[in-house]
């Protein structure tokens, strides 16, 4: 029989610090761990000025499993809708290069989709979440974004929109991605808003989560964007037209 067929898409900026050491280690555990599906990783390097493509080939030419997309512009958004767009599989995943998310979620969250979900995503907020090392500044403006901002006005149900790791069946990517606006990184939250206010059917997957001091997400402009998203959506109501 034919296997389900996994996308797993490993959005990046300016990584050559970590992306073989960290590409490595996810592929080895897809080897060992998701055994039942077509698994396939590709590295989606959206306009890297360091020698993060010249790594990403080399790591391309030693597994066929891994591919590398690279796009001219940035944003975080851009980069995943375009290599899930790009992909005929079965289930598409998203996830952090930094690794932050315990792979050992990773099946559970293919699980979930097979079992009849849409939209799977990991959640350092929902019960039973374990979060280490994260700065009290960021659990403060995590919370309040998800509940204040996302929560209260969309009346909307999930509590974390942000994490790096989620996953989707094909037709949301057939049918709900391409009506997706947000190129960076409020992309997956207005996937989200969009998503439960259209009907689609959302799982939190509580996850272990360990934050990485080296983080190169800049909380300022990061709200701001997220805030300028959250206002267009608040007047233009998409999810009334699909």
């Amino acid at each position: 029989m034919k296997k389900p067929s996994v996308e797993i898409t490993v959005p990046v900026f300016n990584e050559e610090k970590e992306l073989g050491k960290n590409i490595t280690v996810l592929a080895d555990f897809c080897e060992k761990n998701l055994k039942k599906y077509d698994w396939h990783i590709t590295i989606a390097d959206n306009a890297s000025s360091d020698n993060t493509p010249v790594i990403a080939e080399m790591i391309v030419k030693k597994n066929p499993k891994i591919s590398h997309l690279r796009l001219e512009q940035k944003g975080r958004g851009r980069a995943v809708k375009l290599s899930w767009s790009l992909s005929k599989s079965d289930f598409c995943v998203y996830m952090d290069l930094d690794l932050s998310t315990d792979l050992i979620h990773l099946p559970q969250l293919i699980s979930v989709l097979e079992s009849g979900y849409d939209i799977v995503i990991g959640s350092r907020l929902a019960y039973g979440a374990k979060v280490e090392g994260r700065t009290i500044l960021r659990e403060i403006t995590s919370r309040t974004l998800n509940t204040i901002f996302i929560g209260i006005p969309f009346r909307t149900h999930f509590s974390d929109a942000q994490c790096g790791f989620k996953g989707v069946k094909r037709r949301v990517v057939e049918e709900l991605v391409p009506k997706i606006k947000d190129n960076d990184w409020f992309f997956d939250g207005e996937l989200l808003i969009v998503g439960e206010k259209s009907g689609y059917k959302i799982y939190e997957l509580p996850i272990h989560w360990v934050d990485n001091p080296g983080s190169t997400v800049r909380l300022i402009s990061t709200i701001w964007g997220d805030i300028k998203v959250i206002w267009r959506l608040l007047g233009s109501r998409p999810w009334e037209n699909l």
